[in-house]
């Protein structure tokens, strides 16, 4: 920390700080709290960011922040006074930080003011100013307010009445400790594999005990991102491990359940898998839908004018939430019944739970969709190009036949393809070229879908149709196949497409776009991997060498998208975020 006797030495002190460090610039006569200055000058999310009285700038805004100080000393002279004539009309413009937050932003720097709330955070040129704020300041507990705002704003019912009470100081107690939100976020991930452990014995203790865990996991789950609140620690890479992490825990215990079921004398894997592609396709409804009206232009939509009253009415806003049977009810949900019940009434309870749940959503994004007066632009239609996981057959055929979707929407060829995988898979005989006939149908429709811009109303519906043609189309097969083992090798293969489809979306919000072409392309998009499972099932028909080939299949798209994922994140550039993710 260095004093600057004015704002011509203070332009000369930061350009000698080397250019790879975050600098600060505070007045001397701030009066605040510390929090305050916690928001204004550490949160990592932002290139600049200020308060009044404080301004920082990260390495990528040291050159911008340069130009403005030197060009505010210009202005007011080197050794001129730090506060201008009380004239001004934006009284925390008027020290050299404020004025220089104003001509960053005049010079294009987006400068990020966060709200302080209750926090006070002054520049006061008289005593009777100060002794204002000092009272201010006496009157607020910094803390009270820093595990407040720990707490993610709108969470689920579970999770703000039975959880957050107490998580947010095991936050605090993990900070204090030094521990970072991705330590935490291990050691959940942990706890949740020895609860999938304890599920897999197949005994009323391992039960129970699962289901205990399952519930610490979850409260680790809650923590790590309220420590990244309480200590502003965020990062892409940490937003990536929670959730892809959350999956990895949730898909884990499944298949826990089901391999204690077969102990237990009671076959469930259907039951885990239909669970957990009945999952997966209701995230990619969100996610999908999401992208696609992130920055849409006029949007006019009477239902979410309708949802928004909602909001405004207590009880209904906790009704919405539970209805969705988010991440909180549903471990809540998994856990009880697990140390109460069987894992088949686990797994019923899922699929009718997450069923409502997506029929409601997915009916409510419709309606919100198809009353929406609303431009989509290009970069909403690149990142549903991208999360459609179009592969080279259906990029061959989208490229030779463009105009041949004719009046048919993108999502009512893209349905129409899924149809007939599906229809197909589940409808005729098993093993039969007829289904894969039915693949070649699909490869081609699905080429078709992806032929133009999705800019429409409805589109994107696209990569949740997808999502389900591939996902259902292997689930069926593998249970029908009355091959030993098929429909776990089948939950390991759809595991493995799942992880790589939930890595492009978390790129997507990062900013960083969605893997490179060639990584889609060596593991076929999901028209090719459909096609392939297809293909499998016609030659390898009730022979064990279907289990072996699924297995193959899921072992090397893991592979895959595992290395290039990791190598990916750990050497990202990503500007730093914090993903609030599903309701939790």
């Amino acid at each position: 920390m260095q004093t600057a006797v004015d704002a011509g030495d203070a332009a000369a002190l930061l350009a000698a700080v080397p250019a790879g460090r975050r600098v600060a610039l505070v007045d001397p006569r701030f009066v605040g709290h510390v929090h305050a200055l916690r928001l204004g000058l550490t949160d990592p999310r932002f290139a600049a960011a200020t308060v009044p009285g404080a301004l920082t700038a990260q390495p990528e805004a040291r050159g911008a922040l340069l130009r403005a100080l030197r060009r505010t000393t210009a202005a007011v002279g080197a050794g001129a006074p730090v506060v201008e004539p009380d004239t001004d009309p934006a009284p925390e413009d008027r020290t050299v930080p404020g004025r220089i937050a104003v001509a960053l932003e005049s010079d294009g720097t987006a400068v990020q003011r966060p709200a302080l709330g209750s926090l006070v955070a002054a520049v006061p040129t008289d005593p009777e100013q100060r002794a204002a704020a000092e009272a201010d300041l006496a009157s607020v507990d910094d803390e009270a307010v820093r595990l407040r705002s720990a707490v993610k704003a709108h969470d689920g019912f579970f999770t703000t009445f039975c959880i957050s009470p107490y998580s947010r100081y095991i936050a605090r107690w993990c900070a204090r400790r030094n521990l970072t939100p991705n330590q935490v976020t291990t050691a959940s991930l942990i706890t949740a594999l020895i609860a999938a452990g304890a599920a897999a014995t197949g005994t009323r203790g391992g039960y129970v005990a699962a289901g205990i865990l399952l519930l610490v996991s979850f409260v680790l789950d809650c923590t790590d991102g309220q420590l990244a609140r309480y200590s502003l620690q965020y990062s892409t890479m940490g937003a990536w491990l929670d959730a892809t992490f959350d999956r990895a825990k949730e898909y884990a215990y499944y298949a826990g359940l089901a391999i204690g079921a077969v102990r237990g004398g009671d076959d469930v894997w259907v039951l885990a898998l239909g669970a957990m592609v009945l999952q997966a396709c209701r995230h990619v409804v969100d996610f999908s839908f999401n992208e696609a009206n992130h920055d849409a232009v006029a949007n006019t939509s009477p239902t979410a004018a309708l949802s928004d009253k909602l909001d405004n009415v207590g009880w209904t806003v906790w009704a919405r939430r539970m209805i969705v049977l988010p991440i909180g009810e549903r471990w809540a949900m998994i856990a009880v019944l697990t140390a109460l019940t069987t894992p088949r009434i686990v797994f019923y309870a899922l699929l009718v739970g997450c069923a409502l749940a997506a029929c409601y959503t997915t009916a409510g994004r419709l309606l919100r969709s198809l009353t929406r007066k609303a431009r989509r632009t290009d970069r909403a239609a690149q990142a549903l190009a991208d999360l459609a996981d179009s592969g080279p057959l259906a990029q061959g055929v989208a490229a030779v036949a463009p105009g041949l979707r004719g009046a048919f929407t993108a999502p009512a060829v893209a349905l129409l393809g899924t149809l007939v995988m599906v229809g197909g898979a589940l409808f005729l005989p098993y093993g039969s070229w007829l289904t894969v006939a039915a693949a070649a149908v699909y490869v081609v429709l699905s080429g078709l879908a992806v032929a133009r811009p999705l800019k429409g109303a409805l589109d994107w519906l696209v990569p949740p149709l997808f999502r389900a043609a591939e996902y259902v189309t292997i689930l069926v097969l593998a249970a029908r196949s009355d091959v030993p083992h098929a429909v776990p090798a089948a939950f390991g293969l759809v595991s493995a497409v799942a992880y790589h489809h939930y890595d492009t979306v978390y790129r997507i919000r990062g900013g960083t776009g969605a893997p490179p072409q060639w990584l889609v392309r060596t593991i076929g998009g999901h028209e090719g991997r459909t096609a392939l499972v297809a293909v499998l099932a016609a030659v390898l028909t009730h022979a064990s060498g279907f289990t072996t080939a699924l297995t193959a299949l899921a072992v090397a798209v893991a592979l895959v998208v595992l290395v290039e994922s990791i190598r990916f994140w750990v050497s990202s550039s990503a500007p730093a975020v914090h993903d609030e993710g599903e309701l939790a």
